[in-house]
């Protein structure tokens, strides 16, 4: 992490359980090194970003429900379905990080509530 914050302006982390469960690791270098943290999830977000675009875990399980009962009473074949994306999303903040590094965050985006 220490050498990915020294050769980066902004760090991308995607949604990934490792990354989630050393956030607050990822904080801990790249906040006092002033490199920003675009999180691929609001609670990665939460631990060390400073901005995410939100989905809602509910939605995404609904249409991969979806998916699967196409594939269980054969009205879709694996091999050729198209893949599916988050239906929405929500541009969130971490205010604390954010006013930590100086970063301004469009008016769009809604901070992430503790």
């Amino acid at each position: 992490m220490t050498k990915a914050a020294d050769e980066s302006d902004v760090i991308y982390v995607p949604t990934d359980n490792t990354a989630a469960a050393n956030a607050e690791l990822v904080n801990n270098v790249c906040q006092p090194a002033g490199v920003p943290v675009i999180a691929g999830e609001e609670g990665i977000c939460k631990g060390c970003g400073v901005a995410t675009l939100s989905i809602s875990y509910y939605d995404l399980g609904v249409g991969t429900g979806k998916m699967a009962a196409k594939i269980l009473t054969g009205e879709a074949d694996i091999s050729e379905m198209p893949i599916e994306y988050a239906p929405q999303f929500t541009k969130k903040y971490n205010k604390a990080i954010c006013d930590a590094l100086g970063v301004t965050i469009p008016e769009d985006y809604v901070e992430i509530e503790e």
